[in-house]
């Protein structure tokens, strides 16, 4: 273990834990390194939907029932 890792206590439902050790076994990775890469796929994630709303702040808004209606009036529903 690298001194710069960081050393938690997570809980998890018994059926994640399950597939997180069956994903583990499967492609030789740790529990840790499985746990590691899908946090950080999150993270990316949510860094790619923060630079799309930061490029579509200045976009104007639609409320629900104003599309709703329209939806209504054009026949979609």
């Amino acid at each position: 273990m690298s001194p710069l890792t960081k050393r938690s206590t997570i809980y998890l439902d018994p059926v994640l834990h399950k597939a997180l050790r069956l994903k583990s076994a499967e492609t030789a990775l740790s529990v840790s390194e499985v746990v590691n890469d899908a946090v950080r796929e999150a993270l990316a994630e949510d860094a790619d939907d923060l630079t799309a709303f930061e490029k579509r702040r200045n976009e104007p808004t639609l409320s629900l029932e104003v599309f709703v209606k329209e939806l209504k009036r054009n026949g979609t529903i």
